[in-house]
This record gives C-alpha cells, structure tokens and sequence, in this order.
C-alpha cells in the first residue's frame, strides 16, 4: 500500500486472520539505535519514539503487535545488523534473521555482496517456513499505556523541543492513533 493516508492500520491495513506468518524484508532500527541504518521509528525527521508498557517499541514490534493482533507469527526479518539484533531481541531465538549490511553510523554501512545477500535472503526464507509452527505471535497487553517522544522543530527556537505525549492505545489497531491523556 503507498500513498497518504493510508486506511487503517496503514502498511498492514489489509492483513487478517487467513495469513499464516510475517516475513519483514529491507526494515531499520527503531531510532536512538547507535549502529543502525537510517533508524527511525514512523519519522526520521522528528525523531519519534514510542515505548508500550514501558518497552521502548520501534517499526519492528509495531507491526508485530498488529500481526499478533490477529494471530500472525512474525518468522523472519531481514535488514541491518542491528535491525536483526532488535528481532530477536523482541521475537526470541527462533526467529530467521538475515543481514545485508552492517551500519557503521546513522547514514553509513558496509553492504554484504549482492550474490551473498541473494542466496542468504533465498535460504532464510526457506528456513523460515520450517519454523511457523514454533513462533509465537509478539502480543502486549491491552489496554497498554503509551508514551510517544518527538522533536518540535517549529517552536522558534534555535533548538528543537522535545515533547512527549502519554496517553491509552485500547487494541494493537490503535497502537500509533492512541486516546491521548
């Protein structure tokens, strides 16, 4: 899905109960993550942060938490070393982790080769089918409390703000549109 706005739960807007597993190929470190490629959580220009229940939560955990919402086991993910680091970090051992890049900073890397790369996203794949049946969908609990963090760069001020904003997400559809407190 591309475009704005998206309905729903954005990307994920069209997954439901008939699907079997999530594979999440090409995706980065929640922000404030050292050696991450572009890490970032929702926008890279305000430097949103958010944490559920208190577990500090970037893209990664928040398309899970969807997924689990309906029942889905995330088996695989593939990005930067760190991004596969956060995955299992979150998802637990069993999960297929394949990196294609190490980050040296927020805007540099070293790419694996592309042959390399191919053939290691091609057997993670592979694996990972084997090992649906022992993922376990990542849930939270609901209601959750949530505290988001963002840069206020429009305060007319030489330097930006930080705000944050605490509020109830009642469901995993509701984690990024939370009942603000």
């Amino acid at each position: 899905i591309t475009g704005r706005p998206r309905p729903g739960a954005g990307n994920l807007s069209l997954l439901d109960s008939t699907f079997s597993a999530m594979v999440m190929i090409g995706f980065h470190a929640m922000m404030g993550t050292p050696d991450g490629v572009l890490n970032h959580t929702q926008s890279s220009l305000t430097e949103n942060r958010y944490w559920y229940n208190g577990v500090e939560s970037g893209e990664l955990a928040q398309n899970a938490i969807i997924a689990g919402y309906y029942g889905i086991p995330v088996i695989m993910v593939s990005g930067d070393v760190a991004t596969c680091r956060e995955a299992v970090k979150f998802f637990g051992e069993k999960i297929v982790t394949v990196p294609v890049k190490k980050g040296l900073s927020r805007e540099a890397a070293m790419l694996y080769p592309f042959d390399e790369t191919r053939q290691a996203l091609y057997d993670g794949a592979i694996k990972a089918m084997s090992v649906i049946s022992s993922c376990k969908p990542y849930k939270i609990e609901f209601p959750a409390k949530v505290r988001m963090q963002y840069l206020n760069r429009d305060n007319g001020k030489p330097e930006p703000e930080i705000i944050t904003v605490e509020g109830i997400a009642r469901d995993a559809l509701h984690i990024l549109d939370f009942e603000r407190q």
